[in-house]
């Protein structure tokens, strides 16, 4: 390994910018201070005054591998996210086959070694049969459990009024749900098609994948929480109402009690609106749906003021082609990864958050959420997970796009600043125009 100084850098860290030095030694962060001197063979690197910050932790990632590696898989996913300034990422179990049970799990961490660049998580799925399979989950082997209360694929959803008591009840590991009621959402659909026929208009989706939808599933899991004192994450909340349910403040109070029921939201709830489905269409077309102004206005707010506990992308890649596809068959989900920072750093300039913030809600939550060991801060003895921001303007441009998916829902905007270096484990993996190096990604630990 290569042991690096970084200099003259602005540590954005624990609420707090200061100005510093940095040593990475044997993968991890040996000091933080100021006027650190260079030891032989130290790989010195000047800062010049950039913002160095601990590594994104994205905890909502679909990287489609196993079963759809047509359109992404697990080594162009985590580039795209090593580029983006995120080392580490936690995927979604409604792949093919689902990941229902821990062999199905461990096949996933098997996949990925060697080849995926940024740290790695695996979500276990819920189904309505696989009740026995939660219940013996190994809690250092998964960030949670995720569930489906709102339509998936295959059987993933979960509609069985007893198993979801059952789930909540026994589920050793943090539960994560999708929250959308699927009747609802399913009348609306055949109102609309029967007006329009499958070419539904984009615009409509937020109408038929509506507030009300996530009001009520969200409602559902909220009550089940309570009753059982689960460890509950909502994940992508996309409406105003809803923010209604959750109670502000830290995600861990000062006398160290930590939230039991938390809520997080997306970059593209945050950096779209309605407005946006007349010029991207099916682009933006996601679950739960873009909706109103007024709605993304509010989950700005609801971050900054700790209503809103965590800040991820729900990176779901489709093909050019797919998409395309009329609105029936149109799938959901956009490619967010690598510029998922670059959007949320938009925020800052425009005053509505700060860069302590950003990395409160994408970094240390995400972090001390789901107990990952040693990762998510600028500490040492840490995991020397970095990323380093330059304030330069970079305008997304289709070729530049590493998702296999091959485009961006940001192609033609220019951001304010860039993405100058990423470190995975000590490594450098990205040096602000190209990957370095090798794979550096390893299978994330949970302290529990």
């Amino acid at each position: 390994m290569t042991d690096t100084l970084i200099v003259n850098a602005r540590l954005v860290n624990e609420g707090r910018e200061t100005d510093g030095d940095l040593r990475i030694s044997r993968g991890r962060i040996a000091e933080v201070g100021s006027g650190l001197v260079a030891r032989d063979r130290e790989t010195v690197v000047d800062a010049g005054g950039r913002r160095l910050m601990p590594g994104m932790i994205d905890d909502q990632v679909h990287f489609r591998e196993p079963g759809m590696e047509y359109k992404a898989d697990m080594a162009t996913e985590s580039a795209a996210a090593v580029a983006g300034g995120l080392t580490s990422v936690m995927d979604m179990p409604n792949t093919s086959p689902p990941t229902l049970n821990a062999e199905a799990l461990e096949d996933k961490y098997r996949r990925a070694a060697g080849r995926m660049w940024s740290n790695h998580g695996f979500y276990m799925g819920a189904s309505n049969d696989n009740l026995e399979h939660v219940r013996a989950i190994d809690p250092k082997a998964t960030p949670g459990l995720k569930v489906f209360m709102g339509a998936s694929t295959g059987n993933m959803l979960v509609d069985d009024p007893d198993t979801l008591d059952g789930i909540f009840r026994d589920t050793p590991v943090p539960i994560i749900t999708h929250c959308e009621d699927t009747p609802m959402i399913n009348a609306l659909q055949a109102e609309y098609q029967a007006k329009y026929g499958d070419d539904i208009p984009a615009e409509c989706h937020p109408d038929i994948r509506s507030r009300e939808a996530c009001i009520k599933s969200t409602r559902l899991a909220l009550s089940l929480a309570r009753k059982h004192g689960t460890r509950l994450h909502v994940l992508h909340i996309s409406t105003a109402d809803e923010l209604a349910l959750f109670d502000a403040g830290p995600l861990v109070d000062a006398d160290g009690v930590r939230k039991r029921i938390t809520a997080e939201t997306c970059i593209h709830f945050l950096r779209f609106d309605r407005g946006d489905y007349a010029e991207l269409g099916h682009q933006i077309k996601c679950n739960p749906a873009i909706k109103d102004p007024a709605d993304r206005e509010a989950l700005v707010r609801a971050l900054a003021e700790d209503v809103i506990d965590v800040l991820a992308t729900d990176h779901a890649p489709h093909t050019w082609e797919e998409k395309h596809n009329p609105y029936v068959r149109a799938p959901s989900g956009l490619p967010l990864v690598q510029y998922a920072l670059l959007a949320a750093l938009e925020l800052v300039r425009e005053g509505k958050l700060s860069n302590a913030q950003v990395v409160q809600k994408f970094a240390h939550a995400p972090a001390q959420l789901f107990d990952v060991q040693q990762r998510g801060y600028l500490r040492e003895g840490y995991w020397a997970d970095l990323v380093m921001v330059d304030d330069t303007p970079l305008t997304v441009r289709r070729e530049d796009v590493l998702s296999k998916c091959g485009w961006s829902p940001f192609e033609g905007r220019t951001f304010h600043a860039r993405i100058a270096s990423t470190w995975v484990n000590g490594q450098q993996v990205w040096d602000g125009e190209r990957l370095v190096g090798e794979p550096q990604g390893q299978r994330l630990a949970f302290d529990r």
